[in-house]
């Protein structure tokens, strides 16, 4: 027997919104990163910030919350061995062991079916703490 993985297991939709800002991000290069939460209360996915192409790594991960859930893409520049620029999108999983058990288990559950709506994602990632999402961390899956 076969479910529908869409919106089988929480019941979340995405907001356009959503679809939209991550295509801005790998058609336009309009963002840097964008994060998203999940508005319990509208039962969808919804954009909570986007950072502008010149902000960094670091102002991406200051986004993120200490004590609380997000999904995030993220847009990875880097320089191949031999010199060419290169770009690869990370989709993020946080989860920090501070969150809530309810919020683990809801952005654990609809995971799958928001990182099926982006298309052209490269790798995932993760995390429950800052060390998992450390730059190096990119930089190898990347390479």
């Amino acid at each position: 027997m076969s479910f529908k993985r869409s919106n089988s297991l929480s019941g979340l939709s995405i907001a356009d919104q959503s679809k939209n800002a991550f295509l801005d991000l790998k058609r336009k290069k309009d963002h840097r990163y964008v994060i998203f939460k999940i508005d319990e209360k509208k039962k969808e996915v919804v954009v909570e910030k986007t950072g502008t192409p010149a902000e960094s790594y670091d102002d991406f991960l200051a986004a993120l919350p200490d004590n609380d859930c997000r999904y995030a893409i993220y847009d990875f520049d880097f320089v191949t061995s031999d010199n060419c620029q290169k770009s690869k999108i990370f989709f993020f999983a946080w989860a920090p062991s501070t969150s809530r058990i309810r919020a683990k288990m809801l952005y654990a559950t609809s995971k799958e079916n928001f990182k099926d709506e982006l298309d052209g994602v490269h790798y995932e990632i993760q995390a429950t703490d800052p060390s998992e999402v450390d730059l190096e961390v990119l930089k190898e899956r990347a390479h």
